[in-house]
Formats: C-alpha cells, sequence, structure tokens
C-alpha cells in the first residue's frame, strides 16, 4: 500500500485553516464555553464519520451522480446554515430589546464568567448543531468522493482499508486543530461578556451563517 501521506496531511490542513460553517460554529459555541465548543468540535468530526462511511459505503458515488440527490443535499445544508444565521438575528435583537426595556443604573457589565461547565443542554445544542452543520454540507462529501480518492493506491486491492486510514487521519487531524481553536476562542467569553459586543458578535456571525448559506445554495 502506496499513499502519499504528507500530500493528503498538506491538504487536509489547509481544508482546517481556511474558515468555514464548521469553523463558525465551533468558534460560536467556544465564546458559549469551551464545553459547548467542544461538543460543537464532536459534532463535526462525527459527521466526518458519517461521510467517511458514507464514501466507504458507495452512497457519496450514488449522491455526485444524481443531480436531484446531490441538489437536495445542498439545499438542505444551505437551509440550515440559514436558520442558524437567522437564529443568531433574532438573539441579537432580543438582547437590544432586554438593554433598552433595562433602566440605565440597573445596566451592569458582567464581572465574571461562571466556571463551571455547560449545561447539558446546551452541550447537545452545540453538538447537534456540529455534527448536521457538517453533514449537510456536500463540499465535504465532496472531500471525500474526488480529493480524498487521488491519495489511495488502487493497484494494491485495499481500497477500503486506505479510506478508512485516510478518513480516520482526517478526523484525528480535526480534533487537534479544533481543541487548539477552542482554547483561543475560550479566551474571548471575557470580552463577548460585554452585551453591546455579545450582541455585534452575534449580528454578524448570523449574517455570515446567512452569507455561507447563500453561497452554498447558489454554488455550481
Amino acid at each position: 500500500m502506496s499513499m502519499d501521506l504528507l500530500g493528503f496531511f498538506g491538504v487536509v490542513l489547509l481544508a482546517y485553516l481556511i474558515p468555514g460553517p464548521d469553523f463558525l460554529v465551533v468558534v460560536r459555541a467556544a465564546t458559549r464555553g469551551r464545553a459547548e465548543g467542544r461538543a460543537a468540535a464532536l459534532g463535526a468530526q462525527s459527521g466526518l464519520v458519517v461521510h467517511m462511511a458514507a464514501a466507504v459505503l458507495g452512497l457519496s458515488v450514488l449522491a455526485a451522480r444524481s443531480a436531484a440527490v446531490f441538489q437536495t443535499i445542498k439545499l438542505l445544508g444551505a437551509a440550515y446554515l440559514v436558520h442558524l444565521g437567522v437564529r443568531s438575528l433574532i438573539t441579537a435583537r432580543r438582547a437590544r430589546c432586554r438593554v433598552a426595556e433595562t433602566p440605565p443604573h440597573e445596566r451592569r457589565v458582567p464581572s465574571g464568567i461562571p466556571s463551571g461547565g455547560a449545561a447539558p443542554d446546551g452541550r447537545r445544542r452545540s453538538f447537534t448543531q456540529g455534527f448536521l452543520t457538517n453533514v449537510l454540507n456536500p463540499k465535504v462529501a465532496l472531500f471525500f468522493l474526488s480529493v480524498l480518492p487521488q491519495f489511495v493506491d488502487t493497484s494494491s486491492g485495499t481500497t477500503t482499508r486506505q479510506i478508512l486510514l485516510l478518513g480516520a487521519a482526517d478526523i484525528a487531524i480535526g480534533v487537534v486543530y479544533w481543541c487548539a481553536l477552542v482554547a483561543v476562542a475560550g479566551r474571548a467569553r471575557v470580552l463577548l461578556a460585554r452585551p453591546r459586543i455579545q450582541r455585534r458578535w452575534d449580528i454578524v456571525s448570523g449574517w455570515l451563517f446567512i452569507g455561507i448559506g447563500g453561497a452554498v445554495a447558489t454554488s455550481a
């Protein structure tokens, strides 16, 4: 079995370093707490497991050859990203209304961040968002379908084993990357504890989600 592992690792690292829907979901979750950030990252990597299994079973090939199936996946993914964006904008609007209704002398910037972990509901929500964002991302399916096979030695007769090995390497690299990203983003919690900055972050990330969703829906 001969695979260009160095080239594959370079492509995977580049794919992770280029911000996309997974990046935005994990960062947003991490600013709510490291536990939520790790849950979102775990959800995204679990989505990769689904894509890897689909590649091994040939479902990715079926989806790529069927324009209707691929288009459905793409539109579902775009709709979910827009949904996340709209929810973020609604959260920002509600926060603004709460501040407007609060007397000036009662408005205080939080002095600290609770040290406890995220509530189970928050972790489940973050995991679900990370999982669905990844599973419904057609570009991830295309990666396993078109990019990953370029690093597989088809003459060795161990194609399935190689796909599993490369997919596992992709997931492992992602775990290390997401852990580092969550640690960095988690430090922004103190800054984002300020209501005005939190609202601006919700607005910016909301429009980013909507923009990415629109780009996915209109992409060829």
